[in-house]
């Protein structure tokens, strides 16, 4: 569920974030109120360390982040906050070395002050599997479950189309074109844990987070490195960690397919 830093530390009010996309905020300041307000977040937490300085720059580099991510998966703004479910942390402290985490029972994103830069599209997978799966399979309400494990133990699908078209998703991030096998992406996971001697990087719901973020990063029309960063050149990219540039795109299309119809059911609830 933690995204770790391969950049080493770096400063918030210094760091430098070049983003390309469209001006949302129209050159203007935001709060972490105004964040919680047009995303439909739940609750926003912020460390006692937070400075008034990084807190403005942290406010203006997550309104953009979780706008370009509305953006390239059409859904409504407010459609990022899970229906009021989700909370957000910023700087309270965690792991060293962390960059981000997504902590399941308080439903918290948490992005750490000077590290947080590059995982906010990695965790926010791990928030919506999280949230969905109750929705999208027949398992209990009670307890810990992400649908994405919940697809590979093959729990019963809830009827309805949108349920359909994520285990599209699913499937074309797992398995092979012709649905009888691995992915390759499936089996450089699992080569990677053997390196490691330990399961990680081949856990269904962190192939889902890297999967996700990898497509959010060659999107072309959005760079955005506070959303997402490191899935083209990073060490671990180069050990084959993420999907190649050919299902990349397979798998965006499978996205598209899934929030785009979501994102117009969400918008006629208002």
């Amino acid at each position: 569920m933690a995204a770790g830093n391969f950049m080493g530390r770096r400063v918030l009010k210094r760091n430098q974030y070049r983003r390309e996309g469209p001006d949302y905020r129209c050159g203007e300041q935001v709060s972490f109120h105004d964040i919680k307000e047009v995303f439909g977040l739940n609750h926003i937490r912020l460390g006692s360390w937070v400075e008034e300085e990084e807190k403005h720059k942290a406010a203006n580099l997550i309104f953009d982040a979780f706008a370009d991510l509305a953006f390239m998966l059409q859904l409504p703004p407010k459609a990022m906050g899970l229906r009021q479910t989700l909370n957000l942390a910023f700087g309270t402290g965690g792991q060293m070395g962390v960059q981000a985490h997504y902590m399941p029972a308080q439903r918290e994103l948490a992005l750490a002050k000077n590290a947080g830069a590059g995982a906010l599209a990695h965790e926010f997978w791990h928030a919506f599997d999280h949230y969905i799966a109750t929705k999208a399979f027949e398992i209990p309400s009670t307890g810990i479950a992400f649908a994405s494990h919940c697809w590979l133990a093959e729990h019963t699908p809830v009827v309805h189309p949108l349920n359909d078209r994520l285990m599209q998703l699913f499937a074309c991030v797992l398995l092979s074109g012709d649905g009888q096998d691995s992915h390759e992406y499936v089996r450089r996971a699992v080569a990677l844990d053997r390196q490691q001697g330990r399961q990680y990087f081949s856990k269904p719901t962190e192939m889902m987070a890297r999967a996700f973020e990898a497509c959010i990063e060659v999107h072309p029309e959005i760079r955005n490195p506070y959303l997402v960063n490191e899935t083209l050149d990073s060490p671990l990219a180069k050990a084959g960690g993420y999907p190649s540039l050919d299902h990349r795109e397979g798998i965006y299309r499978q996205l598209l397919a899934y929030f785009g119809p979501l994102g117009d059911a969400l918008g006629r609830e208002g």
